[in-house]
């Protein structure tokens, strides 16, 4: 059973929650519906489940009166052994997206109050349309990924006070013993490779072997295909494929912002702009704009035309590159440009996963590029990616220009600081 940090954050909406249901939103294969299965069966007394893909018939239930004793008596009629213990039974509806009116009905539980009420869902943007009203203000929205690095260590067996004992060296900035830093960055290579689907974590712990790994990948990312074939529209559904599968190639160019012409060679902006939206909203990308100005709020001068893609899951991003590379990034052996895009996708996921909204700024006049930048302490705060320790002449000039607080370079290398610059491996970006 993996550990996930998802489960205290349901206790905590569980024990503070009022007239507020809950819904888990996240690409497919996260997880979501066994970590609320889990959460449900060690916290209530009674846990209902109806799963909408598994069982279509079951969106009778929410056809018609929705109020919640309507609803609580349709339930009885179509789910056999229900049990019903007021104020200590839990609702679970999962892959809601395939029942509009289940949707617009959590209002009236949420306000009901007499079972606690989750819903998840792999595909909410595709089908905001069909929902007759969202409700606003009785649904608190949360997001789940992957296992983070931090989850993987855990898997691994690595407990709290191991990874306390790491997080000091990040505090204190002092080096760190070469054989633990050895470790971690192998750890780190494995996690690269592996990423933190729950069905390829398993499948490695089980198996110690890479190609069950990938092979294992592969199957999510068929199955990703196969809702791409049910899912999007006409010839959508090429143009969607084409845009996922055109990551490895972004990534692979010297500066990784995106571009349509890499997907093909008459791509634009008006031929491909829907397959972006679908790929965002079905969880499986992120965009990371870049910015005029590199102030608070960044949100605020962000360029919309103007930005890089993303998986969410950093085991996919290199499964799309081959078993070969896989290898190769093991071994550490991997040269060229394609290795620092699959690193930048490694940040990007890990502080991702830690809540972060990205950013980046690369000027139109010049060379300089910042990778990321993030909002902490009421400070832009910019992060080099270096796949290898190596010059960082973009970051100095940010430096001089901006004068943050701080700043980070992630290698490979161990940890020191220069005046404001920190530099530190890419392991401890868990941290940050």
């Amino acid at each position: 059973m993996l550990k996930r940090k998802i489960y205290q954050t349901l206790l905590e909406w569980k024990n503070t929650k009022k007239d507020e249901c809950l819904l888990v939103k996240g690409a497919r294969q996260v997880g979501k519906s066994y970590i609320i299965r889990e959460f449900g069966y060690d916290n209530y007394e009674s846990v209902i489940e109806i799963n909408f893909y598994q069982h279509p018939e079951y969106k009778v239930i929410f056809d018609g009166d929705l109020t919640p004793t309507e609803i609580y008596k349709r339930i009885s009629l179509q789910l056999t052994n229900v049990s019903f213990v007021e104020g200590k039974t839990l609702l679970f509806l999962d892959e809601i997206q395939h029942c509009p009116n289940a949707r617009t009905a959590i209002k009236f539980l949420a306000m009901d109050k007499r079972c606690d009420v989750i819903s998840s869902g792999s595909l909410l943007g595709l089908h905001y349309k069909e929902i007759v009203s969202i409700p606003v203000g009785y649904e608190k929205q949360i997001d789940m990924y992957s296992l983070d690095f931090e989850e993987f260590l855990w898997a691994y067996g690595y407990n709290d006070d191991t990874i306390e004992n790491l997080k000091s060296y990040f505090v204190s900035k002092e080096k760190i013993p070469h054989p633990v830093h050895d470790k971690f960055n192998h750890l780190l290579k494995e996690y690269l490779v592996v990423g933190g689907m729950p069905d390829v974590v398993n499948t490695f712990f089980e198996t110690n072997n890479f190609l069950t790994v990938y092979q294992k990948q592969l199957d999510i990312l068929n199955q990703y295909e196969e809702d791409i074939k049910k899912y999007a529209k006409g010839s959508e559904r090429q143009k969607i494929k084409d845009c996922y599968y055109s990551i490895p190639r972004q990534l692979a160019k010297e500066y990784t912002k995106f571009q349509y012409t890499t997907v093909a060679p008459r791509g634009n902006l008006r031929k491909y702009e829907n397959s972006l939206d679908w790929l965002v909203d079905a969880g499986m990308i992120k965009l990371v704009y870049n910015v005029s100005t590199p102030q608070l709020p960044l949100k605020a001068y962000e360029k919309t035309n103007d930005f890089k893609i993303y998986t969410t899951d950093i085991g996919l991003t290199t499964a799309l590159y081959g078993f070969e590379t896989q290898t190769a990034l093991i071994s550490d052996v991997l040269k060229g440009p394609a290795k620092g895009g699959i690193y930048e996708n490694l940040i990007f996921d890990i502080l991702t996963k830690k809540g972060y909204t990205l950013h980046y700024v690369k000027k139109d006049n010049n060379s300089q590029e910042i990778e990321f930048l993030i909002e902490q302490n009421c400070a832009i705060i910019p992060i080099e990616v270096k796949s290898k320790k190596g010059e960082t002449t973009s970051l100095n000039k940010f430096l001089k220009e901006w004068n943050p607080p701080y700043a980070y370079e992630l290698t490979s290398t161990n940890i020191g600081q220069a005046d404001i610059k920190i530099t530190m491996p890419h392991y401890l970006t868990t941290f940050i």
